[in-house]
């Protein structure tokens, strides 16, 4: 356990993002054992993480999301994210079950992308 209990948590907070501050969303989120119970909807959007620092890639992802987890309390949530959050949440749920952006690829040859670097 990385956090010195058997938990899968999540932080997720769009709204300091120029994406996420354009839509409603729920502000600073802290997710225990998230699960993504149903999803709607597609887009294709590029993303870019962390992990992977020099490329972007254009990813299908549900444009909703429903959410069952559990709150820092403890107490369960149960949450609708859309647009940029249900984006960015389905992104750290992949990297809780061992998956990149890279691993949503359709075509490596079109959807991949070197990140430009500015100086």
């Amino acid at each position: 356990p990385q956090v010195g209990m058997l938990s899968r948590i999540i932080v997720v907070n769009v709204s300091g993002h120029r994406r996420g501050s354009q839509e409603e969303n729920h502000g600073l989120l802290v997710l225990v054992n998230p699960e993504i119970l149903a999803r709607g909807g597609k887009q294709l959007v590029r993303e870019g993480c962390m992990s992977v620092p020099d490329y972007t890639a254009n990813v299908q992802r549900a444009q909703w999301i429903l959410v069952d987890a559990l709150d820092r309390e403890g107490k369960q949530v149960i949450l609708e994210a859309v647009g940029f959050e249900s984006i960015a949440i389905q992104h750290e749920v992949d990297h809780l079950d061992g998956y990149l952006f890279l691993d949503r690829v359709s075509s490596i040859k079109t959807d991949i992308f070197r990140r430009k670097r500015y100086r």
